[in-house]
């Protein structure tokens, strides 16, 4: 089973395609799949469910899922992790609860509400040309997008009465951690997470390493990078600033971490970076 990971805050995707396909993942963040278009089934946690265009589905962190397409279908994804939610204004954040507390982990269209179906797909193409075009204050206004469906979302499953017990995983825990302490590299050696988590430092590299598919030290960096890369694309802030906000010793320690896993130095990539693409998934 494939285990996909995310590095950055939020990400949108799409993906058109009429391949059938049984393969089941299981992501280390939140993901809900729009469908644009198209016919088929939705696989969540041994489940089935017949999907058809207008459906928003909802997956957790270690939820088994996949998709078998029986029509060509055009899917829209929206990705972010448990620490862009934690990064919103608390008000909004606790009206939120219900998708943490009682959503049933179930297939099928969280939309309870018809008219919210033409909402989402309103707000969704929308996401999509803002991802294309990237025009000013793009990002904003794509935040702005999200946080809009994953308020409807949250309406919708208050609107279900579904009850379910809380839905927390240690691998996700872990990631919260990381995610939550990006900015202090010491709090995130192997020594300092075994003893927040009360393991073993070679257990907790081990157990890191099952659940995730990457090494601890490989999701940092990469979580790390993908900070990173977003602020050299989305700010203005001078280098030096942004080594400093990431816990580097100064900007060559940060220029050689960069080059070593981008092939180009931050100014560079700064520079040559083109408009962003959108994510495929499944």
């Amino acid at each position: 089973m494939q285990i996909r990971n995310l590095h950055k805050p939020f990400e949108i995707g799409l993906l058109e395609t009429d391949d059938y396909t049984a393969k089941e993942y299981k992501n280390t963040y939140f993901e809900m799949v729009f469908i644009l278009e198209g016919k088929g089934v939705q696989v969540i946690n041994k489940h089935k469910l017949p999907y058809s265009p207008n459906k928003l589905f909802l997956l957790f962190p270690q939820d088994i899922h996949g998709f078998e397409i029986h029509e060509t279908t055009r899917f829209f994804f929206l990705r972010f992790n448990k620490s862009y939610l934690k990064a919103q204004p608390k008000e909004w954040l606790q009206k939120l609860e219900y998708i943490f507390h009682n959503h049933n982990h179930m297939p099928g269209c969280i939309l309870k509400t018809i008219s919210d179906k033409p909402m989402i797909r309103s707000l969704s193409e929308a996401l999509i040309r803002e991802q294309e075009e990237a025009g000013i204050h793009h990002q904003e206004v794509m935040q702005q997008l999200l946080n809009t469906i994953i308020t409807i979302a949250a309406r919708n499953i208050a609107l279900s009465h579904t009850t379910s017990q809380h839905y927390a995983a240690q691998p996700v825990s872990m990631l919260d951690y990381v995610h939550q302490n990006i900015y202090r590299p010491d709090a995130l050696r192997t020594e300092k997470l075994a003893e927040h988590f009360h393991y073993s430092p070679t257990y907790i590299s081990e157990y890191f390493k099952r659940e995730t598919g990457e090494s601890l030290q490989q999701y940092i960096n990469a979580y790390r990078l993908g900070l990173i890369e977003s602020r050299l694309l989305h700010t203005s802030l001078r280098l030096g600033e942004i080594a400093a906000e990431f816990g580097f010793a100064d900007t060559s320690h940060l220029n050689k971490i960069f080059r070593k896993y981008k092939g180009m130095s931050p100014s560079l990539y700064r520079k040559t970076k083109g408009k962003p693409k959108l994510t495929p998934g499944i």
